[in-house]
């Protein structure tokens, strides 16, 4: 996820998007053995037994009738799984996607030239939007070098979905919006929202066709936090996007019928490039990022950076349109960017005249404001816990000195780990990228193998000899590996049943058994993993999402030279 940037590109950054292959189908057979495979830690003989006949039966009965509507699918579309995902995994949910769904965290953390400052706030802010806009214009004028892993083109649609994005709530389906364009395809929106204490504003981020530099900026910043300093907060109108989806879907009908100026400021924060928090807090970033103030960030939108008291920086983005990973590659060019710069800016001093922030005011009246105190009870009752370690022992080199994976080991030690703390296995999702694909995001990698299970038993044996651990250890590795490079290749087989449960389910059919088996749910299936986990990558950005269950562990990390850094939610 390295960010190569070309003055004269011979390659366009989309340019590769009509060239991807289809994303395969896998074969009924081998998706139906690996899910045997994948329970079989989580069941007594009796219980594979029984699960093991509820398969059989599914693959030479239903199962076949399905897998053949879901290869008929695949024939009309390019990804057949696409808007299948989108909608059962996002926007059909109905419970608060904000602090649910949402990752946070992601941002230069800025370790080697931007500490902990006060009163730096509002000119580091003004930095990090200016290296900002400059990634948004680089996609604009495609001149992001397409991303590959080694000489295979990756999918690079979900960075159209970084700026100018929103999810807009519905009664019982929410939709996307998204507003950017490429040079070559047309005009795109180019205001950015700023919020400060429950209200908002805006201000064009381009001026005669040029990006404001960072000391205009931070004029306008200045404008925006004199007006709110020593004034009363404003409605927080905001909190509302973190409420349950249908309640906060009819809330915003009722906003929009009180007033119809109250639709042209929800338009402008949906369509604009996107929104600054400024934000009071001295925080412990990441938790601030998923759990802080929902009056000052939109919940909704697809990139919330937020700006702390002290100088730093954290975000908040709705998952739904992209992934972790495009913010992670911005945040990395942004750190990378400030680091060259040791954080300053070198350019011109001057301010050229220009409008104000405007501010954008909702009209409210009682039951609004009854909406949003209902929404901030909701918000700060959810019970999340964040911590942040770190690991300094050592990191990628001295695992790689003994030609192990970095990310196996890591995910090994925390299939350890969890046996420890609670003396069984537990059922663990690992991100799988499956963007070689055509509009490919993720799969499904399930890391509690059989192979995994023996070697924790053998780690806690007092008798196991070094070499029995050992052995025991590179068999979950080679099966972790070979798992991994599967489902990354489209021979997982989650999303696959997945396909399978949403055909009988839109096709009205009783569901077949094996979805409703006991071992299904138990061994992660449906959402239900206890360990929701993803390597974030090998740069100096760290986030996290929230875990899949109410008595789960979110585990999200960075793997560095000598460290590693970790973000578990609970």
């Amino acid at each position: 996820m390295t960010n190569q940037v070309s003055e004269f590109p011979t390659e366009r950054t989309f340019q590769y998007q009509h060239s991807l292959p289809p994303l395969p189908v896998p074969s009924l057979e081998g998706s139906l053995a690996k899910y045997l495979d994948a329970v079989r830690p989580f069941a007594t003989e009796e219980e594979y037994q029984v699960t093991a006949a509820v398969v059989k039966r599914f693959g030479e009965g239903i199962g076949k009738d399905l897998h053949q509507k879901l290869l008929q699918r695949a024939r009309t579309h390019r990804n057949w799984l696409e808007e299948w995902w989108l909608n059962a995994a996002y926007l059909e949910l109905r419970y608060p996607s904000q602090l649910n769904v949402n990752f946070g965290g992601p941002a230069p953390y800025l370790e080697h030239c931007w500490p902990p400052t006060e009163g730096v706030q509002l000119q580091r802010t003004s930095i990090s939007m200016w290296h900002t806009l400059q990634y948004w214009d680089l996609l604009r004028t495609e001149r992001l070098d397409p991303h590959k892993a080694g000489n295979v083109v990756l999918d690079m649609d979900q960075f159209r979905m970084l700026f100018c994005t929103c999810k807009v709530p519905g009664v019982t389906k929410d939709t996307i919006i998204n507003y950017f364009k490429t040079e070559s395809e047309g005009p795109c929106p180019s205001h950015v929202v700023v919020m400060c204490k429950g209200r908002f504003f805006s201000f064009d981020a381009v001026c005669d066709g040029h990006i404001l530099t960072p000391p205009e900026l931070l004029r306008q910043l200045t404008h925006v936090k004199q007006c709110c300093e020593g004034e009363p907060a404003g409605d927080g109108v905001a909190a509302l996007t973190s409420e349950e989806r249908t309640r906060w879907a009819k809330a915003r009908e009722y906003l929009i019928g009180i007033d119809p100026a109250n639709k042209t400021i929800l338009e402008t924060i949906q369509s604009s490039l996107f929104v600054v928090s400024l934000d009071d807090a001295k925080p412990y970033v990441t938790r601030e990022a998923l759990t802080g103030d929902p009056t000052i960030r939109w919940g909704d939108k697809s990139y919330n950076s937020l700006s702390f008291a002290d100088g730093t920086f954290g975000s908040n983005c709705d998952h739904a349109p992209y992934d972790a990973m495009v913010l992670v590659t911005q945040g990395y060019y942004v750190d990378q960017q400030l680091k060259a710069t040791d954080g300053r800016w070198k350019g011109s001093e001057t301010v050229q005249p220009m409008p104000l922030p405007e501010e954008l005011v909702f009209t409210v009246d009682d039951r609004v404001r009854r909406d949003v105190a209902h929404a901030k009870q909701q918000y700060f009752e959810t019970d999340l816990q964040v911590v942040c370690y770190a690991f300094t022992s050592f990191g990628k080199a001295a695992i790689k000195q003994r030609k192990l994976h970095p990310d196996t080991f890591i995910q090994l030690a925390l299939q350890l780990a969890y046996y420890r703390q609670h003396g069984r296995l537990g059922s663990c999702y690992e991100t799988a990228m499956t963007r070689r694909f055509y509009h490919g995001r993720t799969e499904t990698m399930r890391p509690c193998t059989l192979e995994a299970q023996n070697w924790c038993h053998t780690m806690l044996l007092p008798a196991a000899s070094v070499s029995a651990k050992r052995k025991a250890l590179l068999l979950a590795f080679n099966k972790h590996n070979k798992l991994m490079a599967e489902a990354q290749n489209g021979k997982g087989f989650d999303r696959h049943l997945l396909g399978l449960y949403l055909i009988a389910k839109e096709e009205g059919l009783p569901m077949p058994n094996l979805f409703t088996d006991p071992l299904y749910s138990k061994s992660g299936g449906g959402g239900n993993f206890t360990l929701s986990t993803s390597l974030v990558g090998y740069t100096t950005v760290l986030g996290a999402v929230a875990p899949m269950v109410h008595h789960g562990y979110g585990f999200f990390y960075r793997i560095g030279d000598d460290r590693w850094a970790n973000t578990p939610t609970h």
